[in-house]
């Protein structure tokens, strides 16, 4: 970005990502979201996390959804700040160097980070001056945006402390499950698997959990540009054999849990994996992912991966909230997560 300098906090944000839009809730900016890619999906997995946090609501019903962004609804909006990469930005149609900069002269600034993810290949011309940051940097430079250091700080030391449990909790290399993420389609034609121990921000939950990657020499139908993510086949997630199956889609409403337990038990392959026949098939949320649903997201993920260890996961019943978690197998305290978010800890 260079350098942004800003006179006062911004009170209107644009945003198009999930991680962006969870870190301006994180700190206590919900309200000064005016924009973000599919606002009805986002409401509807957040607020299964946010249920377990007093005092935490959104509201993004009716928000324009911002990807593709249209130029004339930039102006419209007339954001003091769009939290969002302007190398993404850049490959949408109708966006170039040019259209970036007349924003950020007759708007706002750009100020964001996307390609971090996975630590995707910028394009062109910023791949001399491209930096990729963890979920944790981004958000501290989120916070230095809003003057909310110690919010930032706040969050960092309740992530720190669930990491020191999990890292005193782990077992040896050799006594820890194979796991591989994956979502279905709809239809059960396709099977999409992503690498758990990538370097990026998708994999800030499981990352850390060092539970061995089935899909880590897996090859696939690859998309993305450094085979980070695989188009696979039945056979080749037999082949793969996870003892854990951790799908995505069931807690942002696209997908029934119950279903696809039965759609991969029915199936004359996907029936042999380990997975399927001792019933460790379990809901993930999302890979993009900012510090509230990171800390969820770990603590849910230990808890399917190693649960002599952590306390077993109740299980993800459809369409409920994040399920309720006895206080004493919380990995992290949901009242001071609330408490930071709504500033009564302050």
């Amino acid at each position: 970005m260079g350098t942004v300098d800003f006179e006062s906090v911004p009170q209107s944000v644009f945003t198009i990502l999930g991680h962006h839009v969870d870190m301006l809730v994180a700190l206590g900016r919900e309200d000064a979201i005016n924009a973000m890619h599919a606002p009805e999906y986002h409401q509807s997995l957040y607020q299964k996390f946010l249920h377990r946090l007093e005092g935490v609501s959104i509201d993004w019903e009716g928000l324009y959804s911002s990807w593709p962004p249209s130029k004339e609804k930039l102006y419209e909006l007339d954001s003091d700040v769009h939290i969002a990469d302007p190398a993404k930005v850049a490959t949408a149609e109708g966006w170039d160097n040019n259209s970036l900069r007349e924003i950020e002269s007759n708007v706002g600034p750009w100020f964001g980070n996307t390609l971090s993810g996975t630590q995707q290949d910028p394009p062109s011309d910023w791949a001399d001056a491209y930096d990729y940051y963890t979920l944790w940097e981004i958000f501290g430079k989120i916070a230095e945006v809003f003057r909310e250091r110690d919010r930032y700080a706040a969050f960092v030391s309740v992530r720190d402390s669930m990491l020191q449990t999990i890292n005193a909790g782990l077992p040896s290399e050799s006594e820890r499950p194979s796991a591989a993420l994956v979502l279905l389609s709809t239809s059960g034609e396709k099977i999409w698997g992503y690498k758990m121990n990538h370097p990026g921000y998708y994999a800030a939950h499981t990352r850390p959990l060092g539970a061995t990657d089935a899909l880590a020499d897996a090859v696939g139908d690859g998309y993305g540009d450094d085979g980070r993510n695989i188009t696979l086949d039945t056979e080749l997630l037999l082949e793969a054999d996870p003892d854990v199956l951790l799908v995505l889609g069931p807690m942002a409403g696209s997908h029934n849990l119950d279903d696809i337990r039965s759609q991969l038990a029915d199936n004359e392959v996907t029936k042999e994996i380990t997975a399927v026949q001792e019933g460790r098939i379990y809901a993930q949320g999302a890979r993009r992912q900012g510090p509230i649903l990171n800390l969820f997201q770990t603590e849910m993920t230990a808890k399917q991966l190693y649960p002599n260890q952590f306390g077993e996961w109740p299980g993800y019943v459809d369409g409920d909230p994040y399920p309720e978690i006895p206080a004493e197998e919380q990995l992290f305290d949901r009242q001071r997560v609330a408490d930071i978010i709504t500033g009564a800890g302050q």
